[in-house]
């Protein structure tokens, strides 16, 4: 059996949701159709490989609005879980990832005298435990 050529194409990411995407392209392009993160020149977005055409616009305003209900739905259940503080851009909410010490980092590799030790970690260590 021959393969099929597959055509590839890629739409920016911007008001579709990706498990949205994922879910209703096979509906529209068929079950050979797939759906990736991608990034062109930059931007995120989507890659669709299909043997056919690419989503027409009326299949990407469909999306688009399954994704906005998608994001409604989840911020309305993130609201109800915590009711005191509702959220007033439910997309744009930061997630933090790491937090920095303030002064920890300026003061890396220097003791408390303000220069550079130049002991052994080994001495170090046992300097600490017989300072206690």
């Amino acid at each position: 059996m021959a393969s099929i050529p597959m055509n590839k194409y890629w739409i920016p990411h911007l008001d579709i949701h990706k498990k949205v995407i994922t879910q209703e392209l096979q509906y529209y392009l068929g079950p050979d159709a797939t759906c990736r993160p991608y990034t062109r020149e930059g931007e995120d977005g989507f890659l669709i490989t299909t043997p056919g055409a690419c989503l027409t616009d009326e299949q990407i305003d469909d999306i688009c609005l399954k994704s906005k209900e998608m994001w409604e739905r989840q911020a309305a259940a993130r609201s109800h879980s915590n009711p005191e503080k509702p959220l007033k851009r439910p997309l744009h909410q930061p997630v933090l990832i790491s937090k920095g010490s303030g002064e920890g980092s300026k003061r890396r590799g220097r003791d408390r005298r303000g220069h550079i030790s130049r002991r052994p970690y080994d001495e170090k260590k046992d300097s600490e435990t017989s300072r206690k």
